[in-house]
């Protein structure tokens, strides 16, 4: 709820009401305490708060109970209470719907929301492929032969069909981008199929998300994004990778406004040491550098975790908002991240700030905003106000109702499919696939004329050397026969010499003498 300044009314310490300051919300913020604590309606508490400033809100719902938002509240009879105890209706608190609009990586609890491979760039895939340096390289150069070819990079088999492209033609490509190792291609082909398992395959793709369409407003109030994560956090490092991925499309794409009178947009990370869990250093020094500048975008953002400590010092120091719920000291760590927590405020002398922290009840907590000059305010001991909306998630149906009726919805329902570097990669595969079919044809054909001629040569050899055995047998049967005829001739005149002659000759001698 607004207070009489149109002030970000959060909480009451007593008599006191503590504001955020609307031009001090994109100094950004922490929200933290042990599970069980109060954050969530903290949470729900900042969002439609903001909500009602106009500024429109972008928030992970871990746990789906975000989605009451979208119903009016008081279904809680100790919010009731509190709302009676500290008189909030007499200050315009009243318990009612925000308007909000639902997004699903995964498109069954919300539009779907997506994003292309090329947006998100080396840096963030690799960590969400969880790769080496070497194979990070790899990727990287990669994503510069996409680039120098004109070739986009949308979705998961656009990424496959490069890195089947890349091992194919790897000596090719090594003339102008260096050896590509084959083992890391391997690897990151492999890290695709984990993902696509996880089913990231949903989430790359068109149409993409249009940043505009978080900073929708109904009226005099921002809308509410509320992205589902329950399901998504079962896939921790798709989760963190996208909301660094969403936070640099909001840094890149958004221009810059300077100090305006409040934020142009309220990011909440819950679970935020995700971001940072196994981050290189390179990631965090991004991160670092987006929370520095990014509120001069308009953006401010809240860490949601359960100990300072979850953040880096170097982001952490970036967060002059804070709300501090309930720490318990069960260990030598546990009091140490305490104490942490305790140093990090501006002291109040009316009671000892480490003690408090362990003493908090659930729904108290510690508070600390920026004034109208920048400075953190004296921590004070407050309850959190109760949220206006439900507290809780909303009816299943009711929410599929909401979601499924709206414009956003109906842009983002179908997937598309138009010609990317798949497409691309895949026809130069198959020239080059079509060519080498060509030449092993045109070679298996030579090689068969070359066989066939040798065949017609050997046949022609033997018919020759046939033609000269039967011609060699002919002269030999013509001398045979030759050879037989004159001993014929030879026998029959020895024959007739030395017998007919004779014979002839007494016969007709004995004639002549008779």
């Amino acid at each position: 709820m607004l207070d009489r300044e149109n002030r970000a009314l959060i909480a009451i310490a007593g008599t006191r009401e503590l504001c955020l300051n609307p031009k001090m919300a994109n100094r950004h913020g922490l929200i933290t305490g042990a599970t069980g604590t109060g954050k969530t309606v903290t949470l729900q508490t900042l969002a439609e708060t903001c909500s009602a400033m106009g500024v429109p809100v972008f928030a992970a719902d871990i746990k789906g109970d975000l989605s009451g938002l979208a119903a009016p509240g008081g279904n809680k009879e100790s919010v009731v209470k509190r709302v009676e105890d500290y008189g909030l209706a007499a200050k315009g608190f009243s318990f009612r719907a925000s308007p909000v609009q639902f997004w699903d990586l995964f498109g069954a609890e919300g539009s779907p929301l997506r994003a292309r491979i090329g947006d998100m760039g080396p840096l963030l895939l690799s960590r969400l492929l969880d790769l080496n340096d070497t194979q990070t390289a790899v990727l990287t150069v990669l994503f510069k032969m996409c680039s120098d070819r004109d070739l986009e990079l949308v979705d998961l088999k656009d990424l496959r069909k490069l890195l089947e492209y890349a091992a194919a033609h790897n000596n090719e490509l090594s003339a102008q981008y260096g050896k590509l190792s084959t083992a890391s291609i391997g690897a990151i082909q492999r890290g695709l199929i984990a993902l696509e398992h996880e089913g990231a395959d949903l989430f790359f793709g068109e149409p993409a998300l249009n940043i505009d369409d978080l900073l929708q407003s109904e009226g005099a109030r921002g809308v509410i994004n509320i992205l589902a994560a329950d399901k998504l956090m079962r896939s921790p490092k798709l989760y963190s990778t996208f909301l660094l991925w969403l936070m640099n499309a909001l840094f890149t794409q958004l221009p810059e406004v300077g100090d305006r009178d409040k934020p142009k947009l309220m990011f909440f990370f819950d679970e935020a040491h995700l971001l940072f869990s196994d981050a290189p250093k390179a990631l965090v020094e991004k991160v670092e550098q987006i929370v520095r500048l990014i509120r001069s975008k308009g953006v401010g953002m809240f860490f949601i975790s359960q100990v300072p400590s979850d953040i880096p010092d170097s982001v952490l120091g970036q967060l002059g908002n804070r709300v501090q719920h309930a720490l318990r000291a069960y260990t030598p760590n546990d009091r140490k991240a305490l104490k942490a927590a305790a140093a990090s405020f501006r002291a109040n002398p009316a009671f000892d700030t480490e003690s408090a922290i362990a003493a908090l009840g659930t729904g108290e907590a510690l508070v600390s905003f920026l004034d109208a000059k920048g400075a953190p305010e004296p921590v004070e001991r407050a309850f959190i106000l109760p949220p206006e909306g439900q507290l809780g998630p909303l009816d299943a149906k009711e929410r599929e109702g909401m979601f499924r009726s709206t414009l956003v919805y109906r842009h983002y329902a179908e997937a598309e499919d138009r010609t990317t570097a798949y497409e691309i990669l895949t026809q130069k595969m198959r020239e080059v696939l079509g060519d080498k079919e060509r030449a092993a044809r045109e070679k298996e054909e030579a090689k068969a004329r070359k066989e066939e001629e040798k065949a017609r040569a050997l046949r022609e050899k033997n018919e020759a050397r046939e033609r000269r055995e039967a011609e060699k047998a002919r002269l030999q049967a013509e001398k045979l026969a030759r050879k037989e005829a004159a001993e014929s001739r030879r026998f029959w005149g020895g024959m007739a010499k030395s017998v007919i002659a004779p014979l002839a000759k007494r016969v007709f001698g004995s004639l002549f003498r008779r």
